[in-house]
């Protein structure tokens, strides 16, 4: 098989150990679907994409959390005053 890579092609073989523990994992996982979904292909990869995308979600809500708190931050310290910021 055949990966791209940047702008070169490489053989599978040559990508880095980590790539090939990400699909290690990824066929574990869509194995583990499509057993709890009694082998039925298209269900498990509609429910693996249903919770990838909760998983997703999930992450955006926690990342604008974040965000807020630390625009809340700045308001709440204020603008350095004039005679402060020079």
């Amino acid at each position: 098989m055949h990966a791209a890579v940047g702008r070169r092609t490489v053989l599978r073989d040559d990508l880095p150990a980590a790539v090939d523990a990400r699909r290690i994992e990824a066929e574990m996982i869509a194995e583990a679907y499509r057993s709890a979904h009694r082998g039925d292909d298209h269900t498990a990869l509609v429910a693996a994409i249903a919770d990838t995308l909760a998983d997703l979600a999930a992450a955006e809500e926690r990342t604008e959390a974040v965000r807020r708190q630390v625009s809340r931050g700045y308001v709440r310290a204020g603008a350095p005053a004039a005679d402060e910021r020079a």
